[in-house]
């Protein structure tokens, strides 16, 4: 029984009002039971666990080692191998943590959710704005590759390349990167027909671009010269710190299936298994494949190349066959990409929009498909127009900056909700925790000064444009400030 005596407790001031806005937190119960409960419609569960594994297969394989590579090994050297497994071991970190809360909150916003449910709704929004710099901008860095290996693949069949001036963006010798906004209209294509149709795709596009770096495995480690890994390590840690920061942009994509909470047929089951057992595959395949390219190829020779692999298998073979074949590998692998961090940007913004952040159009479903056909349309132009116009190596390290302030915040949300819902069943639980949460931040952190100051005030400027948008209508318009609630967290 209540004291009668008691006064009740005075109303808060008119200073800690604001506050107490920002750090509204969407209780974990209402997080999930809102799934499926969209004003504009549901989406469908139709996901395995299989479909989940190859959806991060396909948003991580392919982009570091078809594209960045690259621009990794001349700061690395041979030491690039190591810069991977750094890259890996960091992805592995936050990987746990995803695991957990995915299990435990499947709805479609990854992260933003897991932020909106333990650190509050502005956190969540400077996650989102995160997320929507990893997958939007990742889809555009994404395509720029692609086009290098659609001209090798023109080249070595039909003798014709796309004009420099049709091929790259302004500032690379070009005016418009069409193979780039092509490939990015394609993946709107698809999506636009479903989910379970769209994951067919990708898992046979994921199919053969394995099957390719399998074959380039084999035909590069024929050519290997232990020379060409002498010195391992040329520039220094240093130079392995700033290749790792660089190469965690390839494994961008392994929490996309973290995206497809409200498609998967048994989420609490299947996210936590997809996630690790596709971050394990895409880690072995990128350690084998960058041993036998600095194997086979000097290291100096990869300054300057987007096409790093076609190049390392004309040195090995001495012809062009295996490297068109190799180049006709990488325009599906990296167009699998483009479909599955695609797929995971409508997702994100679906899920902000159900929650009144972002403007109703983005929650809009489909009926026919149960598909978010607005938001993938304005998704895909907006990504195809950036990627027809803005270099890889400016947008992979954009990408790379938002990934990591994310995956900080998702290390600290499963500490802060093993603390505030202990209570909570968990279908997968991060050992050790707090310790590997832990390290997970610091990694995290250690990775994002590494990058370089120019990438340091994209994030700035995109940060401060995006909380002025969250101040003028996200907070308004909220639905946990519009709608009363019953629930409470913690």
């Amino acid at each position: 029984m209540l004291d009668q005596n008691v006064a009740p407790p005075a109303p808060p001031s008119p200073s800690a009002r604001p506050m107490s806005r920002f750090m509204r937190r969407k209780p974990v119960e209402r997080l999930v039971a809102e799934t499926g409960q969209g004003s504009g419609g549901q989406l469908r569960r139709s996901l395995t666990m299989w479909q989940l594994t190859m959806i991060s297969i396909g948003a991580t394989l392919g982009t570091g080692i078809f594209v960045v590579l690259g621009e990794a090994v001349p700061k690395a050297g041979p030491a690039v191998t190591i810069a991977f497994v750094i890259a890996g071991l960091t992805a592995l970190f936050s990987a746990l943590s995803y695991a957990e809360l995915a299990g435990t909150i499947p709805a479609s916003g990854s992260s933003y959710s897991y932020s909106y449910a333990t650190l509050g709704e502005l956190v969540a929004w400077v996650c989102g704005l995160c997320l929507i710099l990893e997958y939007g901008v990742s889809v555009a860095a994404v395509a720029v590759g692609w086009g290098e290996y659609l001209n090798e693949l023109l080249d070595g069949t039909i003798g014709v390349t796309i004009p420099a001036a049709l091929s790259a963006p302004p500032g690379e010798g070009g005016l418009f990167n069409l193979p780039a906004m092509l490939v990015v209209v394609l993946a709107m294509g698809f999506l636009l027909g479903g989910a379970r149709e769209s994951a067919r795709v990708n898992t046979i596009m994921v199919v053969v671009k394995v099957g390719a770096l399998l074959l380039f495995c084999a035909v590069a480690f024929t050519g290997i010269r232990a020379g060409n890994y002498d010195p391992f390590m040329p520039l220094g840690m240093a130079g392995v710190s700033a290749a790792g920061a660089s190469l965690f942009f390839s494994y961008i994509g392994f929490d996309a299936a973290s995206t497809a909470g409200e498609e998967a047929k048994n989420p609490q089951r299947d996210l936590p298994r997809a996630i690790m057992l596709s971050l394990l595959i895409v880690t072995v395949l990128y350690v084998l494949v960058a041993a036998a390219a600095v194997g086979a190829t000097p290291w100096q020779h990869f300054e300057g190349s987007e096409a790093a692999l076609a190049g390392v298998m004309k040195d090995v073979t001495g012809h062009s066959f295996w490297a068109v074949i190799l180049a006709a590998g990488a325009v599906i692998a990296i167009a699998s990409v483009v479909l599955a961090v695609l797929y995971g940007q409508t997702r994100i913004l679906f899920a902000m929009s159900r929650d009144g952040l972002v403007p109703k159009v983005f929650s809009k479903v489909n009926p026919r498909t149960g598909t978010p056909r607005a938001n993938t349309v304005l998704v895909g132009a907006f990504c195809g127009v950036l990627a027809a116009a803005v270099p890889l190596g400016q947008l992979a390290d954009a990408t790379s900056i938002g990934t990591l302030f994310a995956f900080a915040l998702v290390n600290i949300a499963v500490i802060v909700l093993r603390r505030n819902r202990p209570e909570m069943p968990r279908t997968f639980r991060v050992p050790l925790s707090p310790v590997l949460p832990l390290i997970g931040l610091g990694l995290c952190v250690w990775m994002m000064t590494r990058l370089p100051m120019i990438t340091w005030m994209v994030f700035v400027g995109w940060m401060v444009a995006g909380l002025m948008f969250y101040f003028v209508y996200g907070q308004r318009r909220s639905r946990l400030a519009t709608e009363p609630t019953t629930t409470t967290e913690k």
